[in-house]
């Protein structure tokens, strides 16, 4: 097996032959090298990936995890992409003076991730399909630092926001990163009380008003499949583009 990077940061896999099978990006996920949008080019990958690819986590057509699942690969995560033109159907003018209530502003994502942590562990809680199951401390430093920090899914976007409340602490945040030149919603959380229902929402049409503003043309991001959310996120504008799962390579 031989990795090589190609002009637009994406690594080839290539079999024994020298025959490339798939296309990726390589980055890190919960302590796996991880082959994100993995894209197949080439005949028989599972074998390659199988081989040469064990403990990764793969991303990519629910049709090749479905086939790395069944040589005993484990799934990670079943999720589907969406995107939401701001061009062809842009925010409504409202959105931009959402009012958030209750006492709460809107704030640029500058906060330190310690901040912003407490908020964003409690809105992931056990019971939540996006929960990490580590302790805390991992998760604030493989999970949420890297992100704030634009290490995992690219730099951190202006457009983004926290909400704090009067005592400015962090209840919510909507964070938008340049991945690989993609706009990507890299989460959207509040925590989860009831007297925040509805703030993400609230917070999210605010932030694609200002991202439509600075002139950006669409935004991606991806929903776990049992993650109400997407239900959220239809109302919003967003559509069906794919769906993916995420493995890991035994």
């Amino acid at each position: 097996m031989k990795l090589t990077e190609n002009d637009e940061q994406r690594q080839t896999l290539t079999n024994g032959q020298g025959v490339p099978v798939l296309t990726y990006l390589e980055g890190v996920r919960e302590g796996h090298p991880w082959a994100d949008l993995a894209e197949v080019v080439g005949p028989y990958p599972v074998d390659t990936i199988i081989a040469g690819m064990s403990g990764w986590a793969v991303s990519g057509s629910v049709e090749l995890g479905e086939q790395l699942l069944g040589r005993g690969a484990r799934v990670m995560r079943h999720a589907h992409e969406m995107r939401r033109d701001l061009v062809a159907c842009p925010p409504p003018v409202d959105w931009s003076s959402r009012v958030l209530g209750n006492g709460l502003r809107a704030v640029p994502c500058e906060l330190d991730a310690d901040a912003v942590f407490p908020a964003w562990r409690a809105a992931f809680h056990a019971d939540h399909p996006d929960h990490f199951s580590g302790s805390d401390e991992e998760a604030l430093n493989e999970r949420l630092a890297p992100m704030l920090a634009g290490s995992v899914l690219g730099p951190v976007l202006p457009c983004s926001a926290l909400v704090v409340d009067e005592t400015n602490h962090v209840v919510a945040g909507a964070i938008l990163t340049d991945r690989d030149g993609l706009p990507w919603i890299a989460d959207v959380f509040r925590r989860p009380e009831a007297l925040y229902a509805g703030l993400g929402a609230n917070l999210l049409r605010r932030v694609l008003s200002d991202a439509a503003a600075d002139g950006l043309a669409d935004v991606s991001l991806v929903v776990s499949n049992a993650n109400p959310a997407r239900h959220v996120y239809e109302k919003l504008g967003f559509q069906l583009t794919g769906t993916s799962l995420t493995v890991v390579v035994p």
